[in-house]
């Protein structure tokens, strides 16, 4: 999100770049996380949590601070490639975790609270550069490479938290440079571990140093009933990508100032917390995780086909709202669908390539939609806005045969259980 802020203060201008530019740094950013999100997972599963997620933070927060000595297109894309690459398996991997302490009642919640400190995050940003975009011209540097400066400074020294505080999993729970500072006696351990599997006695439990073969990643990829997932995952979060580079810069064309229009870009997303927040707890209340996607899903192609249809016959601050309203509603079903995946894997190994594979779509819709806004379509956006709209109901298409599936396999699996007896058949959660 900080690349849309520099975007505002003159950043492309200063690096001799244009906007198709931008996108392709976007598109090759998206693409190294694509290329290493398996094996990053697969790593995971290796050294656990506490090594590789904290190592990842700190290199990542390394390179988006070295941008500051960027001078021109190909150190740019190089950067960009880069930041893709180091930033590979953290989603997943992290989702992953999450998935390793919590019950399936519980999971919906802590995914939308991880979403929550990630989305906020961006919605922070605009908010913190409104700021930090005022120290231009300080120790020789522009007010954008204060902005990639402090950033990853403030990255890398989360990452450090994190090697102090981040806990394992609930069999190796202490974390990894201070176990004595969070302390977990053997029957704090052994409870953590009991009640999830009275949760789901068919669970199996996660731990540090899983080798997962090649053989099960091979089954998890080629497991048909989840595609619809990965494809409605793929179109829908697709439309998020130009609106995360390009908010700020539409809302400075409507003809605020470069740190007002920095900081009215941040409202849309602080909503969205409140959206993401809300999904999350009407998937766990209701137990209804596919009806929820689609409901999130309705709001959202609502808003975009309002926005469409209005936004040239309004004022600034109408248009501003309807660019609001889309952004606090553009995320909302991300989280309960990682859920609702999360939720249909038996075993972690299996769990943790899904995640990968789950984001591994969505990362690729980014790559494809930082081409929705050009420079051709402005200011409004229409054909933009219209690729939005479609590719927002075709996932919508998708989530609802992914429920259907999940129905049917149901079904056949109950009335053949009861013919032939035996163990009652696993049962997707729909």
């Amino acid at each position: 999100m900080n690349l849309a802020s520099a975007l505002t203060d003159g950043f492309a201008r200063d690096i001799g770049v244009n906007q198709g530019t931008i996108n392709l740094g976007n598109q090759l950013m998206f693409l190294g996380t694509v290329v290493l999100e398996i094996p990053s997972n697969l790593i995971l599963q290796r050294v656990g949590p506490r090594k590789w997620i904290s190592t990842q933070v700190v290199i990542f927060g390394l390179v988006a601070t070295l941008q500051v000595f960027l001078k021109n297109k190909t150190g740019f894309l190089i950067s960009r490639t880069v930041l893709g690459l180091c930033e590979a398996g953290y989603v997943p991997g992290s989702m992953y975790t999450l998935s390793t302490w919590y019950t399936k009642r519980e999971l919906a919640r802590r995914i939308a609270v991880f979403f929550f400190g990630m989305f906020g995050g961006n919605a922070i940003s605009p908010l913190l550069a409104s700021g930090i975009l005022k120290l231009g011209g300080h120790g020789g540097l522009k007010g954008w490479q204060w902005l990639f400066l402090l950033e990853g400074i403030f990255t890398m020294c989360v990452g450090v938290t994190l090697l102090l505080l981040l806990p394992g999993s609930p069999d190796q729970p202490c974390p990894l440079l201070s176990p004595g500072l969070i302390r977990f006696k053997d029957v704090d351990r052994e409870a953590l571990q009991l009640r999830l599997i009275l949760d789901d006695p068919d669970r199996k439990p996660g731990s540090q140093g899983m080798h997962i073969p090649l053989e099960l990643v091979w089954k998890t990829v080629k497991h048909y009933r989840r595609w619809p997932h990965f494809v409605s995952t793929f179109a829908v979060f697709s439309t998020w990508s130009s609106l995360m580079t390009y908010t700020p810069t539409i809302i400075l064309t409507l003809g605020f100032s470069r740190i007002k229009a920095n900081a009215l870009a941040s409202i849309g997303g602080f909503f969205a917390l409140g959206v993401v927040f809300f999904f999350g707890w009407l998937s766990d209340k209701t137990n209804k995780r596919g009806l929820s996607v689609v409901i999130a899903h309705v709001c959202y192609l609502i808003v975009l086909i309002v926005a469409r249809s209005a936004h040239s016959l309004v004022g600034k601050w109408s248009r501003w709202g309807l660019w609001t309203a889309i952004n606090t509603l553009a995320i909302g079903y991300h989280p309960i669908h990682n859920s609702w995946l999360q939720l249909n894997c038996k075993e972690p190994g299996e769990r943790s390539i899904s995640i990968a594979m789950w984001v591994m779509s969505a990362m690729s819709g980014l790559m494809v939609g930082t081409q929705y806004y050009r420079g051709d379509d402005v200011p409004f956006y229409n054909k933009g806005l219209r690729i939005q709209i479609i590719m927002v109901a075709i996932g919508m298409f998708f989530a609802i045969v992914q429920h259907l599936v999940y129905v049917v396999h149901n079904r056949r699996a109950i009335k053949r259980w009861k013919v032939t007896g035996g163990e009652k058949p696993w049962l997707y959660k729909t």
